[in-house]
């Protein structure tokens, strides 16, 4: 009966990211099988929703659907849903459709006729106007239309869309669902810091410091929810200083800037993703929406302040 209570942990590379697994409270086989079955269901998701892959879900629409309804899979459809809800509730704030402007940025490939820009570049190889990006962004929500059985359409025949803003939590969910469904009863995955704990104890999380990405900013602990964060983007071959923010501010078509990094803890995975991006990018205002969801959020302000939601149900210890 020992051999129920010993943990197991494994990681490998996925989602652009390293995807660790721990997992306790069941036999060594039901682990076994467990890790395998998650791990399958987050290469499930990349495969369906990468930007990058031509076979991918979302690549076939980009490609097909302003011409004709699309069939996609069933967790492609949710991902959808959820995105398209996201942007209602936000007031646009969340938008699937700034692709244009990660396209400008170089931090996603194929703009048709120009050559990617290389990060942090902001002006070069434009292949619109800020000002014709800005409307186009606005206004895409309401060009995808979810039609029955899992097609989709593209009303607008510019719509381009990237999932990458919400599909790692959605992986980090169906992840844990593979692992309960093989009958775990505690685990931990966190997908490159998108992360969700369920069972008993409390598990500590280390949230990085978005001013100084080597330092940690507080400890979490975290007990049956999900966590994510975004902040800006860090290549440590390169400076120790993050570089500017890939969340990017629809009403701009540019980098989120009033907020340096926020965490969100929800339920969910795949709502914990998404929100940040529009505390990013709204800081305190977004309260409203995080309240809808049972989420609190902890961000940082361009300036340095650390902020906390007044209802934060985890404890959370600030580093010295």
């Amino acid at each position: 009966m020992e051999a129920a209570h010993i943990s197991m942990r494994r990681a490998r590379p996925l989602l652009g990211a390293f995807v660790e697994i721990t997992v306790a409270r069941a036999t060594i086989d039901a682990m076994e099988a467990a890790v395998e079955a998650a791990f399958s269901a987050v290469a499930t998701v990349h495969r369906l929703m990468s930007f990058h892959e031509a076979g991918s879900d979302v690549s076939r629409l980009n490609r097909e659907a302003a011409s004709a309804a699309v069939r996609v899979h069933d967790w492609t459809y949710q991902v959808l849903e959820a995105a398209c809800d996201l942007h209602g509730r936000s007031a646009g704030v969340f938008d699937i459709s700034v692709v244009p402007a990660l396209q400008r940025l170089g931090l996603l490939p194929g703009v048709p006729g120009f050559a990617a820009a290389s990060p942090g570049l902001r002006g070069e190889g434009l292949p619109a106007s800020r000002e014709r990006q800005k409307e186009t962004l606005g206004a895409a929500h309401d060009a995808i239309q979810l039609l029955p059985e899992n097609q989709v359409r593209f009303a607008d025949p510019g719509m381009k869309i990237d999932l990458g803003g919400i599909a790692k939590g959605f992986a980090v969910d169906r992840a844990v669902e593979a692992l309960r469904h093989h009958g775990v009863k505690e685990g931990l995955v966190n997908a490159g810091g998108d992360l969700r704990a369920f069972g008993p104890r409390s598990h500590v999380v280390d949230i990085r410091d978005p001013r100084r990405p080597d330092r940690a900013l507080c400890r979490v602990a975290l007990c049956n929810a999900a966590l994510a964060s975004s902040a800006g983007r860090f290549d440590p071959l390169r400076s120790r200083n993050p570089l500017s923010s890939g969340v990017i501010d629809p009403a701009t078509a540019m980098p989120a800037g009033s907020i340096s990094g926020a965490t969100v803890c929800a339920p969910i995975c795949t709502i914990a993703d998404g929100l940040t991006k529009v505390v990013m990018n709204s800081g305190e205002a977004a309260a409203p929406i995080l309240e809808q969801f049972g989420a609190d959020a902890l961000f940082v302000s361009a300036h340095g302040d650390v902020h906390l939601t007044a209802d934060w149900k985890n404890e959370v210890h600030l580093a010295a």
